[in-house]
């Protein structure tokens, strides 16, 4: 395994770019500009070099070769707009659980899945593409009902209405509660 340090940060700065791109477009703009700062960090920006792919995260090298990701351990524990990071134990339910995400955070991942599908499709990505990603992986998330419908409704919108429908719906909800 190489270390592509360069083409990593070639990867990482355009997904940001990307999503602060996307989250101005709604409004979002400290979090457009605050926007996975800790993948700029060691463990997540070494790890990242060290297991670079260039057509899929990291992570999942990383993950093939040690069986978890310390990359992705520190990321979502960092990142609210990952609903990972709203996994807690449930007390009502006595168990692990997906907790409700803040809506300002659920923009966020939309945007953020948007500069992703963008970046690792680049000529091949459709608006469809974040809705079939989250289609092939859904089985696998411990979300909130409510945060997974949100999710699902938005990305739904943007395969059918297209990006500017939907950027401009979000953008409406930005202004309802005044999330600048």
């Amino acid at each position: 395994m190489s270390f592509r340090l360069k083409e990593h940060l070639a990867t990482i700065n355009a997904h940001k770019i990307g999503v602060m791109k996307n989250c101005f477009r709604i409004g979002l703009y400290r979090q457009g500009l605050l926007h996975d700062l800790s993948k700029y960090t060691p463990i997540e920006l070494l790890n990242g070099a060290r297991y670079y792919q260039g057509d899929r995260s990291p992570n999942v090298g990383e993950r093939l070769e040690k069986g978890y990701s310390d990359a992705w351990l520190h990321h979502k524990g960092r990142n609210k707009h990952h609903w990972e990071y709203w996994v807690d134990f449930s007390m009502t339910e006595k168990k692990y659980t997906g907790m409700k995400m803040p809506e300002r955070y659920v923009l966020e991942m939309v945007c953020d899945r948007i500069a992703a599908s963008k970046v690792y499709k680049g000529d091949q990505y459709t608006d469809d593409a974040a809705l079939e990603y989250y289609n092939r992986t859904r089985e696998y998330y411990l979300i909130h009902p409510e945060t997974d419908a949100l999710l699902k409704k938005l990305l739904t919108m943007l395969a059918t209405k297209g990006e500017d429908y939907t950027f401009a719906y979000m953008r409406r909800m930005v202004k309802k509660h005044h999330w600048f």
